[in-house]
């Protein structure tokens, strides 16, 4: 039941994709997480079974949705090169029919319900606060860090250099350092319930929730890397910073994924 009510929730906010189609995966999705870190809290703070793990990652998910989807709603609005952009990378809708939409909006809101069931499975199993826990919270915060860390940097750099690539602070370490600390967010969400799911269920809805987000953002690290190759191909700076610099996972010497046309993101 508990499930089927944060896909619930999912479902309600994630609907905004049908006013925009991109929203169903960029807006949407950063807030269904935050509303069902919300509900959660209320549920179980209701029955009275809430523990200081689970309390905190939920209201981590909380934190990260809000700041995710506002700053994409921001962007959105504030940045007119930002929104071409992603008109010609990704549909707009305009040409998608309504049961492919409705097929979006249900899987999106699956999708992100998965994400967040370890934080569910946590609190539906009563279990009581453990390492595994702790190391998996400390994991998912270090990702939120990192990843409004590496959007602030890039929004100064464009603010400064509007034409140029940006190769500083956590872009040093790689060339997607937000979609690095996205994996590192769900790597932590996943990694705190592992002595705690229950059955095949709870552990097929985490490892799919997980396993598609990482994914999807290796699908976005491709779609950023054609992007840039067509803009800044050409500059030798470029050149040596993406040959150097790999392009999603410290310290592993994968410097391009262009090739990989099974990803999406």
């Amino acid at each position: 039941m508990g499930f089927f009510i944060i896909f619930l929730v999912a479902l309600a906010v994630c609907s905004v994709g049908f006013k925009r189609y991109i929203w169903f995966i960029s807006i949407g999705y950063g807030f269904s997480v935050a509303a069902i870190g919300v509900a959660l809290l209320v549920m179980f703070g209701v029955q009275g079974r809430l523990h200081v793990i689970p309390v905190i990652m939920a209201s981590l998910a909380i934190v990260y949705g809000l700041r995710l989807g506002g700053y994409l709603l921001i962007r959105e609005y504030r940045s007119a090169s930002y929104h071409d952009v992603m008109q010609d990378a990704i549909e707009n809708g305009s040409r998608v029919k309504a049961p492919l939409k409705i097929v979006t909006w249900l899987a999106c809101a699956l999708l992100y319900a998965c994400e967040v069931s370890p934080i569910l499975f946590r609190l539906d199993n009563n279990a009581a606060n453990d390492v595994v826990g702790i190391v998996g919270a400390s994991i998912m915060g270090a990702g939120i860090v990192l990843e409004s860390f590496s959007d602030f940097t890039k929004n100064r750099f464009k603010q400064r250099h509007p034409h140029g690539f940006c190769n500083v602070g956590p872009f040093k370490l790689v060339r997607c350092p937000n979609y690095l600390g996205e994996v590192l967010t769900w790597t932590g969400v996943f990694v705190s319930g592992v002595t705690i799911y229950d059955g095949a269920w709870q552990w097929i809805a985490a490892i799919g929730g997980y396993l598609c987000i990482v994914w999807i953002m290796f699908g976005g690290a491709r779609r950023l890397e054609l992007r840039q190759n067509k803009e800044y191909g050409d500059d030798p700076a470029y050149q040596h910073y993406a040959k150097h610099t790999p392009i999603l996972i410290p310290f592993i010497p994968l410097y391009g994924v262009a090739n990989a046309k099974w990803l999406i993101g």
